[in-house]
């Protein structure tokens, strides 16, 4: 089975898209997805790029463009959803420990579908407690553990690789060091893996 780095960070508004279809793709497709979150804030700051910021139109268009992308994916969020979200880097904290543990797919999800469904910041109360919960988790055991040297660290290390890789946005799917850059290059990603079979 083909193999295809996920790099993502939760406060990606585009990451939405990929995050709630990527199961039901990696089972169509026979494809096999590691997910890894990564702070994307810290990449787009030491690159000077801010892709939204005091940008109005940028941001519409953004807006419309994730409507239309999630209608055709049968997705149904409340846009605009907040953004930024200033919960940023606990919540892909959270998500490295979920990996860990086995339960970071599933809390990534939930996070995002209360953001973009409900309103509610991701990294944020409610958002956080409520994911947590809605995966079994006890929200006090793991944002104690999420804020650890250990995890913090972890995302940290996480996001070195990234950008040694030279991912500088979210979402990025790798193949070894071939990278493809946001979801509606997915399609691209999976054609690639396959071929590198």
């Amino acid at each position: 089975m083909a193999m295809i780095d996920f790099w993502y960070s939760i406060g990606s508004t585009y990451s939405y898209l990929t995050v709630m279809r990527l199961p039901d793709v990696a089972r169509a497709e026979g494809i096999e997805f590691r997910w890894r979150p990564f702070n994307v804030r810290h990449v787009m700051v030491s690159q000077n790029n801010i892709p939204f910021r005091d940008k109005p139109v940028k941001t519409a268009y953004m807006w419309r463009d994730i409507a239309r992308r999630a209608e055709g994916y049968g997705l149904a969020p409340i846009l605009p959803a907040p953004y930024p979200i200033a919960g940023l880097v606990f919540a892909n904290e959270v998500a490295v420990l979920g990996m860990r543990e086995g339960w970071g797919i599933d809390y990534t999800r939930a996070t995002y579908r209360r953001w973009f469904e409900k309103g509610e910041a991701a990294g944020e109360e409610p958002n956080l407690s409520e994911s947590l919960r809605e995966v079994g988790q006890d929200p006090e055991r793991v944002m104690e553990r999420a804020g650890s040297e250990e995890i913090v660290h972890a995302l940290a290390s996480a996001t070195a690789d990234a950008m040694t890789l030279g991912v500088f946005g979210s979402p990025t799917f790798a193949i070894g060091r071939e990278l493809f850059w946001g979801d509606d290059r997915l399609a691209d990603a999976i054609a690639w893996a396959r071929r590198k079979r």
